[in-house]
């Protein structure tokens, strides 16, 4: 406990302090270990320290028919509302909690995916990279849908878990993936030839000003950012496989991803941009997060632009 309270209070003290400095070189070597296959799993479903874990916001996702030995990791359980902007990150002591429960050991390699085509996985994912175990989480390729399609077998039997602290995980903060508002106001007010690239991961009418994106009174995006829609990363709803990874890198680019930049991803509140920051380390990117996305910035009367 005392660790966890540790953590908490430095974080709140990190929070805002980290101004947008230059990232090292980007790798662009694709992080092949964030991707798992459906086969992979098929074959490594019953391995001691794979844990699977079902993101998703009600219990009828699961209870309708889950992969085998999965866990319900309920989206609330990972998220809070501070103020009027949803889809906080909760305190550590919090997720600690939930992630130790669900069966997450200091040995698992976690496997992930859940509703809404991997978004709320892609969530999930970002959580655990801020809690500094990222480096053993990884996205099931196409999720439910294509081992639905695959005629995989599916079960709605809950699986037990000894939650206890001997079988759990130290966390470890990775401030540096959080972005505050200060740090996107610091953003916007640097030159052209910034550092990193703002991405805006929002559907292209709510980026260009078209419609307003659900509880936000501003239209428009924040000044300087380019959009690049999550869903423009998958194959298909009907296939929500990832596009392969050269063509994954031309979107980026095309947004003016480079080498030598990094990414910031944001959205509304946070949720859609979890799937552009997990892409952005899947193609080896130095990639960080503004959790409170254009809420936050709208409701500090922050400047948008549009582009219609």
């Amino acid at each position: 406990m005392n660790i966890l309270v540790t953590l908490v209070l430095n974080s709140v003290m990190l929070t805002g302090a980290m101004a947008v400095t230059s990232d090292t070189p980007t790798d662009t070597k694709v992080r092949t270990q964030m991707l798992v296959t459906t086969q992979w799993l098929a074959d490594h479903l019953k391995d001691k320290d794979v844990v699977v874990l079902c993101v998703a916001g009600s219990p009828g996702f699961y209870s309708e028919g889950h992969i085998p030995g999965a866990h319900w990791l309920n989206l609330a359980d990972i998220v809070t509302k501070r103020g009027d902007v949803p889809n906080e990150l909760p305190s550590v002591e919090q997720l600690t909690k939930v992630f130790r429960k669900a069966g997450v050991t200091a040995h698992s390699h976690v496997i992930l995916y859940g509703d809404d085509y991997n978004l709320l996985a892609a969530r999930a994912y970002y959580t655990l990279d801020y809690l500094d175990i990222g480096a053993r989480v990884s996205l099931l390729d196409g999720g439910l849908n294509k081992w639905k399609n695959e005629v995989r077998p599916l079960t709605k039997e809950e699986p037990n878990v000894a939650a206890t602290a001997e079988n759990g995980f130290t966390p470890h903060i990775n401030q540096r993936i959080l972005m505050d508002t200060g740090n996107i106001k610091d953003w916007t007010a640097s030159t052209q030839a910034t550092r990193a690239l703002l991405l805006d991961a929002r559907p292209a009418g709510e980026y260009s000003g078209e419609r307003h994106s659900a509880d936000v009174h501003k239209l428009g995006h924040i000044p300087g950012a380019q959009s690049l829609y999550w869903q423009e990363l998958l194959v298909s709803r009907e296939n929500p496989v990832l596009l392969p990874p050269e063509e994954l890198r031309k979107k980026f680019e095309a947004a003016g991803a480079a080498p030598d930049k990094g990414i910031i991803t944001y959205c509304r509140s946070g949720m859609q941009s979890s799937f552009d920051y997990f892409v952005a380390k899947y193609l080896g990117y130095n990639a960080r997060m503004y959790d409170g996305s254009f809420i936050e910035w709208s409701n500090e009367d922050l400047p948008s632009e549009t582009s219609k």
